[in-house]
């Protein structure tokens, strides 16, 4: 039994320090191990086989604009988070407008109660509709004055990407015209807020 222990203990160790000489190879730009992106495209070109190839590629491109517009939305949640902690403190979800928070918290307790989905749950913002986000930023108006440049401003861009958004979710193809759009609004929000 000691030698069993002794071989698991040389294996261990074995490989914690293959995992940091391999680290110290990927820092420099050495390839170390299988290519996760070469496995990762290929699993993905193996799952959109069955279908046709102007399906795959509308697939394709919608991803792109699909994985940007994740990153926006979920930086705006970001930003009234960490806005909202910074200047109310710990009870900033308290400055939430009354009908989203009761509207977040119903889908955030239903998500507790009956879905087999185990994804984020503990984030209210993770609940409140991308339409709401701008309302709670112009609810806390006097805390997003100096981040924001106007009301208006706000309003308008939302609007505009909540309709892409929207149009995307329903599996729709865009216009190259479209995306283009879709890509300088997302790049005037970031240039005005500082991202």
């Amino acid at each position: 039994m000691t030698n069993q222990r002794q071989d698991v203990r040389d294996f261990l160790f074995r490989g914690l320090m293959f995992e940091a000489e391999a680290s110290a190879f990927q820092a420099a730009g050495i390839q170390v191990g299988a290519d996760a992106s070469q496995a990762e495209e290929r699993l993905l070109s193996e799952a959109l086989s069955p279908f046709n190839v102007s399906s795959r590629n509308n697939a394709l491109e919608m991803a792109r604009l699909y994985a940007v517009l994740h990153c926006f939305e979920n930086e705006i949640r970001n930003l009234i988070r960490e806005t909202l902690q910074e200047k109310v403190g710990v009870d900033w979800a308290e400055k939430l407008p009354t009908k989203i928070k009761e509207y977040a918290t119903s889908r955030q307790n239903t998500a507790f109660g009956d879905s087999w989905l185990e994804g984020e749950q503990s984030d209210l913002l993770g609940f409140v509709d991308f339409g709401h986000l701008a309302s709670i930023i112009v609810e806390n108006w006097k805390l997003f004055e100096s981040i924001v440049p106007t009301q208006h401003w706000l309003k308008q861009r939302m609007d505009e990407i909540e309709k892409v958004r929207n149009f995307i979710a329903h599996n729709r193809m865009l216009l190259p015209s479209e995306f283009q759009r879709v890509y300088m609004y997302i790049a005037d929000w970031n240039k005005a807020i500082g991202l």
